[in-house]
């Protein structure tokens, strides 16, 4: 299990040998933003790609989701 943090949203993700890929989720938010990749030099690219589309998308609809704070 990896972790990972962008923009401070949280992260965590897995390798799933079956399938040869890397998949994770943003937790601590209400909302689902998943992200995957193919390697792990991939997966902070797909993590930022993910919470920026969607922060672009939530900003179009109503207001994002904020990470929750401890």
């Amino acid at each position: 299990m990896k972790r990972l943090n962008y923009r401070g949203y949280e992260a965590i993700a897995e390798y799933d040998p079956e399938r040869q890929i890397f998949h994770g989720n943003v937790t601590g938010i209400k909302d689902v933003i998943t992200f995957q990749a193919a390697t792990q030099t991939e997966l902070y690219q797909a993590l930022a790609g993910s919470v920026d589309d969607y922060l672009a998308f939530s900003s179009e609809t109503n207001e994002p989701s904020q990470p929750f704070s401890a």
